[in-house]
């Protein structure tokens, strides 16, 4: 025990060190202090956290009222860093002399203090209860109960730690309340729930531990207490304050709270009156409480009656009726609050739809349906789309469930509904730039980027598809009536107010076509849900609707190809829609496809050479006609082989009135080779015979000796595509010291090398072999006869195709590098690498828009841009068109994949040169590579696959990592004069390509097992889990030449800062982990290399603040490295050794709990980010270098959800991820 003396000392100590952080904080607010004196104070400030002394100057400090609230917040601050760092290593009489300073500091509150003060308080008590409530804190509930009793400062104060320990309990990834385990979640539940409702949902509930007070529960006293705020004629600032928080508490509780306990303390009535209240803040909380209320997945048919059903009443219908038109907003001048709270409210009425929608036998008599469907009507009108497309989304899921569909309500309002879908498939992103529509403004106030208006408008559009498509095949006579007269109305007045047509003036996007797009888009949906009903039902009256429907139809049809459009984009539509019919609805009139053939065949526009925009569109309308008509040749095939003579005959004289180069004519001959090839009413050996003859010109080209000369060095290729002169001609322009290319005219000799260079490219027979193959292997399946033909066809001339197609590639390739320029000098080669820089539009990064882009491209054709750009475009079509060509090989089978050097030539084509790719260009590549190693039959893969995949990935690691390092030093050496926006493209291109890589990985590791997103099997034995034996997987983890190159860019892609790739990869890891637990060589390797370098990447990662957001998902791959292997190696815990500060003993406590909590995945990641505490990234906002965002402009759930391109399929209603239950499991006990 100290004596007197040393007491004093340390007093004096006390006394010393109060004064000196009084004036450490005075010095870093005082604006006249200097910079390092602000400095010096801020590091005194920070010694002094970990003193032992320092909670008890922080309570000193807080509990003073005459110090300013910034030096009683410092005060708090020192409290909170001894809760968080030292609350393990305290005595119990310490952990309870904190505690009650904590007590003292709630008692204490009052309503002149700030907000974050009182904040600051409760997050001190949320953190004393975490570590200690429930295990010697016992009687907390009772001392929130006492605080509830006194005053609105106290009362606030016990909602926000209600609030928060509901959050951080059940909904957040909070590591010391994980560690806890269940513990919490039952004691959390044993104070909210009325002890009655406890008593009747869980009889045999354990009741050893009693830490709740009263019987009540916190539900029935928030649900009085809003009650009693609510139940006034005006709310004053005091029972508004006190208002909003208990619904933010509610909002938070209502997810994991027991449904009786809501319906027995009459909080959801409760929470419905305060939207009738006048103060929108309390309305809008409300509306945010129901939307989370009615976001759960289900409720059982008690439940549903109790909770749902009410708001089908018809003065809850008409009390949201009354609130909808109240929150109508003026696009011109949009009230940001009413606005907020339509968009909550759409969504409301989407979750409470979505419930009905799953489960209408459970509403109770009596409820408004009508009221219900007509104010969905009139939220799907609305002007804007965000708050349309929920009603929309919900009027699907309406239109699917027999029930509902047929009702009467929902009858009533059909033609309503089909009238609003119809108009709303406009093109809205094509209206012309300036429109007043309000939809539009809305759009703009909503969506800022375009990569997510795109996408947002996709779904709009599909969804009114779906409705279209469902109401059709429900009612198709009055429904396809009423589609086909509007179009005939459209039709017939589509010039009407608008200029005639001006090939000099055309536009691509114009209105007559925006108004021909949308109604045949309209028709096509119908078309869809036609089909659908034909194919139905087949009883007498019914096929006799039928046999009425496709005369209709057919006859509709007629009278449409007979009409006359002068826009080659309308031409187009016309085709499309035509097509439609013939391949649809009407697949079973042969005649009709002819016509629909001819009419095809025969569509020509006049030429008019000096409009550029018309004549690039006229070749667009010969190129997707060409498309429809092996469309047309694959599905018809044996009706038209029957009068092929004459087809054939039609072909070719068109083919050689319209085709001007080779690559239009090869899309002719292609036409005529599909119809003879898919034909099955002909005999297979004339059949071969005919197929022959088409092949045989092309063969004979690859056969030519010139051609395989020209491919033998780099000088004789560049010679062949008219490159030979290109060095004279740079030097004699001086074209490395020309700044601005687009500005510069191209000379005669220029435009001399660039037809030169056309020329060349149409004599080669790589596009004309691509059309040809591709229709001979495209959508066959394996087991038919036209398949055996392909085959039988292609075999011969694999061994002759192949190695030219391959040089066509490494050559056009090893172009981009400019060390295999060899023949210019060093000054030029700069010249060679802006050549082959990509021009490109992003959305959302480039300036303008995308038709805004390709006008300038074409203004610069006859510009050194243009020149450069004509160079790119040669070497692209020889690249892709090679890439093309391997691709339909590979779905020759072993035919291609057992030629015994494929492998290694592929790979030395491909790959050699493939660094010198940009990042676009490659990530192209890799998706090219995709099928071909998907389609290799099993018994070619110990052949093929080693030599490309090794090869693949070694490459993809060197560019992925190369550019990633560069895109960071620039970053770190960036200047204000910097290009931002190229900067943005560049980054934005390399997480195309990281992205395009990692999907590969995922693809040969079986991405099944990662969709939807589960926790991960991390068993500690050593059992492999594999899907099958015969999966690529499993050859690829079992060979070490792929396994090396595969793992060395998953462990470098976990330092890629693009984290959706990052993300996708850590699962992918974790997939594969429990394979290398077994004792084979060649687990022990991949074993130690996952628990170093894997382990290592991870704790890098976890360590830096881009990563922030996905330290889950690295410590979930720590802990899944630690239960797995540390069995049976030491090197994981070896590596976290050598951490600063981490301990051994430190270490084997966490393995420990690690191994306990195996089946609780939040647990394991608590534990591992326990253990990594101090390397764990901080978020910009902690940092305060920037602001945390305001949560009124944050998206919900839902509105990002619609902005997702790949939202096909996916049920809104599945959360990212749920509530904690495991307290709810542990009251069954």
């Amino acid at each position: 025990m100290n004596g007197p003396v040393e007491r004093e000392q340390q007093e004096d100590v006390k006394v010393s060190q109060h004064s000196q952080i009084l004036q450490a904080l005075n010095a870093i607010h005082d604006p006249r202090s200097s910079n390092e004196l602000r400095h010096e104070a801020s590091n005194f400030l920070e010694q002094v956290k970990p003193d032992e002394n320092a909670p008890h100057q922080g309570f000193l400090l807080a509990t003073s009222r005459g110090h300013s609230p910034i030096v009683r917040h410092f005060g708090l601050s020192l409290i909170e860093y001894a809760i968080h760092h030292s609350w393990a290593d305290y005595t119990r009489e310490q952990c309870e002399a904190l505690r009650g300073w904590v007590l003292q500091l709630a008692q204490a509150c009052s309503d002149q203090d700030p907000s974050y003060l009182t904040n600051k308080v409760a997050a001190l008590w949320v953190e004393t209860a975490k570590r200690s409530w429930a295990i010697d804190w016992m009687d907390m509930d009772e001392l929130l109960v006492r605080l509830w009793n006194v005053q609105t400062a106290q009362k606030v104060l016990v909602l926000i730690i209600l609030e928060t320990l509901s959050d951080e309990i059940f909904a957040t990834e909070d590591s010391v309340a994980a560690l806890r385990g269940s513990d919490l979640n039952r004691a959390c539940i044993d104070i909210f729930i009325p002890l009655l409702v406890l008593s009747e949902q869980f009889p045999t509930r354990e009741s050893s531990i009693n830490v709740r007070h009263g019987s009540e529960g916190w539900v029935s006293r928030l649900s009085e207490a809003l009650d009693d705020c609510t139940n006034q004629s005006q709310l004053d600032r005091s029972r508004q304050t006190l208002a909003l928080r208990i619904l933010s508490t509610f909002k938070s509780i209502i997810g994991w709270v027991i449904p009786k306990a809501l319906v027995s303390t009459f909080s959801v009535r409760r929470i419905c009156a305060c939207m009738a209240v006048s103060d929108m803040a309390v309305q809008l909380a409300a509306i945010d409480t129901l939307y989370a209320l009615y976001n759960r997945s289900r409720f059982s048919e008690d439940d549903f009656k109790d909770i749902v059903g009410p708001m089908f009443r018809p003065e809850t219908i008409a009390l949201l009726r009354q609130l909808y038109e109240w929150l109508q907003v003026d696009p011109t001048d949009i009230d940001g609050g009413k606005y907020l709270m339509l968009k909550k409210l759409s969504e409301t009425l989407f979750n409470l739809g979505r419930l009905l929608g799953e489960r209408p036998s459970y509403l109770p008599e009596g409820s408004d349906l009508a009221g219900f469907v007509n104010l969905l009507i009139s939220v799907m009108k609305n002007d804007s789309l965000q708050i349309s497309i929920p009603a929309l989304h919900l009027w699907v899921k309406f239109l699917h469930s027999e029930m509902i569909s047929k009702s009467p309500a929902v009858q009533a309002v059909v033609g309503d509904l089909l009238e609003t879908c119809s108009h709303r498939l406009v093109r809205y992103e094509a209206l012309p730039q300036g429109t007043t529509n309000p939809s539009i403004i809305f759009l703009n106030e909503d969506i800022e980027t375009m990569p997510e208006r795109h996408a947002f408008l996709g779904n709009y559009a599909r969804f009114c598809n779906q409705v279209i498509e469902l109401v059709v095949q429900q009612q198709p006579i009055d429904a396809l009536y009423h589609i086909l007269g509007q179009a005939d109305q459209m039709l017939n007045h589509l010039y009407d107010a608008e200029p005639p047509f001006i090939p000099s003036a055309y536009s691509k996007h114009s209105i007559p076509w925006l108004k021909t797009d949308a109604q045949f888009t309209v028709i096509e949906a119908a078309l869809k849900g036609c089909l659908k009903w034909l194919t139905s039902a087949d009883n007498a009256t019914v096929i006799h609707e039928h046999e009425v429907m496709t005369s209709n139809l057919r006859t509709w049809c007629d009278r449409l190809l007979g009409l006359i459009f002068e826009d080659p984009l309308i031409k187009e539509r016309v085709i499309q829609l035509a097509v439609g019919f013939a391949v649809g609805p009407l697949k079973s009139d042969p005649q009709f496809a002819v016509r629909v053939f001819d009419h095809v065949l025969e569509t020509r526009c006049p030429s008019y050479p000096q409009c550029t925009a018309y004549t690039d569109a006229v070749k667009d309308l010969q190129v997707f006609a060409t498309h429809q008509l092996q469309r047309l040749a694959m599905r018809f095939a044996d009706h038209l082989v029957t009068i092929f003579d004459v087809v054939e005959r039609k072909v070719v004289a068109i083919s050689e009135a319209i085709a001007f180069d080779e690559q239009t004519k090869a899309r002719y001959t292609s036409v005529l080779f599909v119809i003879m090839h898919r034909a099955t009413k002909v005999d297979r050996a004339p059949r071969e015979a005919r197929l022959e003859q088409y092949l045989s010109p092309l063969i004979a080209q690859w056969q030519d000796e010139a051609l395989r000369q020209s491919l033998s060095s780099f000088e004789a290729f560049s010679q062949r595509l008219g490159l030979g002169n290109l060095q004279q001609y740079f030097i004699s322009r001086s074209i490395r010291d020309i700044a601005e290319w687009s500005a510069h005219s191209l000379d005669d000799e220029g435009k001399s090398i660039q037809t030169q260079m056309q020329t060349a490219i149409d004599s080669l027979p790589l596009r004309p072999t691509k059309h040809l193959m591709g229709v001979s292997v495209e959508k066959l399946e394996r087991d038919t006869q036209p398949y055996e033909i392909a085959c039988h066809l292609w075999q011969k001339y694999i061994p002759v195709l192949l190695p030219t197609v391959l040089a066509f590639i490494s050559q056009a390739q090893a172009l981009y590098d400019p060390e295999n320029w060899t023949s210019i000098t060093p000054e030029l080669k700069s010249v060679v690498r802006r050549i082959f820089t990509d021009r490109f539009w992003q959305v959302g990064i480039s300036r303008g828009t995308r038709d805004d882009f390709y006008a300038s491209i074409g203004g610069t054709k006859a510009t050194l841009e243009g020149f450069a750009s004509s160079i790119r475009a040669t070497m692209r079509m020889v690249r892709e068109s090679g890439y093309r060509l391997l691709y339909y090989m590979s779905h020759l089978g072993e035919h291609f994949y057992g030629l015994q050097e494929l492998p290694e030539l592929l790979a030395k084509a491909l790959f050699n040169d493939a660094c010198a790719l940009s990042p676009h260009q490659m990530a192209l590549m890799i998706d090219t590579m995709r099928p071909i190693i998907d389609n290799c039959p099993k018994g070619c893969r110990g052949h093929f696959l080693p030599p490309v995949l090794s090869a693949l990935f070694e490459q993809v690691d060197r560019k992925a990592s190369s550019e990633w390092d560069r895109i960071e030093q620039r970053k770190s050496a960036a200047t204000d004069d910097d290009d931002l926006a190229s900067e943005m493209k560049d980054e934005s291109v390399l997480r195309q390509l990281t992205l395009s890589s990692v999907m590969l990985v995922a693809g040969l590791l079986e991405p099944a097992t990662l969709l939807p997103q589960t926790e991960p099997n991390t068993k500690s034995h050593g059992t492999n889990h594999r899907s099958s034996e015969d999966s690529t997987r499993d050859f690829v983890l079992q060979t070490p030449q792929v396994l090396k190159s595969l793992i060395l860019f998953c462990t470098h892609a976990l330092r890629m800062r693009d984290t959706r790739a990052c993300s996708l990869i850590a699962r992918v890891i974790r997939t594969i982990i429990s394979d290398f637990a077994g004792d084979t060589p060649l687990e022990a390797d991949a074993r130690e290399f996952i628990s170093t370098e894997v382990l290592k990447a991870c704790i890098t990662s976890l360590n830096d603040p881009y990563f922030v957001e996905m330290q889950k998902e690295f410590a979930q791959l720590i802990a899944s490295i630690f239960i797995t292997y540390t069995p049976r190696t030491e090197t994981p815990k070896q590596v976290v050794l050598t951490l600063p500060g981490v301990t051994n003993d430190k270490v084997d406590r966490a393995i420990r709990h690690l191994f306990r909590a195996q089946t609780n995945f939040r647990q394991q990641r608590a534990i591992i980010l326990e253990l990594l505490q101090g390397f764990r990234g901080v978020a910009i906002h902690e940092q305060g270098r920037l602001p945390k965002p305001d949560p009124a402009k944050l998206r919900s759930a839902m509105q990002q959800k619609y902005m997702t391109a790949d939202m096909e399929g996916m049920e809104l209603k599945d959360k990212e991820e749920g509530p904690d239950f495991d307290g709810v499991a542990e009251m069954f006990k």
